[in-house]
């Protein structure tokens, strides 16, 4: 499945673009995420902790980049996971295109996302309300990494990140953009 995001951060491309280059510095920035293993300049080993109610479930994550173009401002990631006690698991390419805008730049993020096992169950709508959810606590991330006065700043946002995805409040917030958006939805004349 297909997911786009977008968000918008106070610093030039230049200096954005510097930030996504650092993927260890950015795999932090992603809810329950932590940086397990430099390989090499384009190859990193995480690890993903998600907790869906009482159930637990750790990915091992290869990340790779598969191309940066800094002339274009785009970049394509691809991440690996696999549930470490074998229930399932995921593939992602990921392509992050930055473009200026006054006073900052403009992110998008366009994820092709395969998903197998127990997680592949839940539907679509709940997926990319999920999503929305991880991009916008990624971008507050990187929002404050960018923005930080001080190294310790920075570092204080990457750790508020590191809690394990909980799929209760994910899933309340995913469950509230979902009821909101079928409000939104124009209803057929009678």
């Amino acid at each position: 499945m297909k997911l786009e995001n977008s968000f918008d951060v106070e610093a030039p491309p230049e200096t954005a673009w510097e930030l996504l280059m650092d993927v260890p510095r950015v795999i932090p920035c992603m809810p329950g995420a932590k940086l397990l293993d430099t390989v090499d300049d384009a190859n990193w080993k995480a690890q993903l902790d998600v907790k869906l109610g009482p159930i637990g479930l750790t990915f091992a994550t290869d990340v790779k980049r598969e191309s940066a173009d800094e002339a274009a401002r785009v970049a394509t990631l691809s991440a690996r996971a696999r549930e470490t006690r074998g229930r399932g698991g995921g593939q992602a390419k990921i392509e992050s295109r930055l473009t200026p805008t006054e006073g900052g730049t403009h992110v998008d993020i366009l994820t092709d996302l395969a998903m197998s096992g127990p997680v592949a169950q839940y539907g679509r709508g709940l997926i990319e309300d999920v999503t929305r959810q991880l991009v916008r606590r990624f971008a507050d991330c990187l929002r404050t990494q960018l923005t930080a006065a001080t190294p310790a700043e920075a570092e204080a946002a990457t750790a508020v990140q590191a809690k394990p995805v909980a799929g209760v409040r994910l899933g309340l917030g995913a469950l509230a953009s979902s009821v909101a958006r079928r409000f939104r939805r124009p209803r057929p004349a009678a």
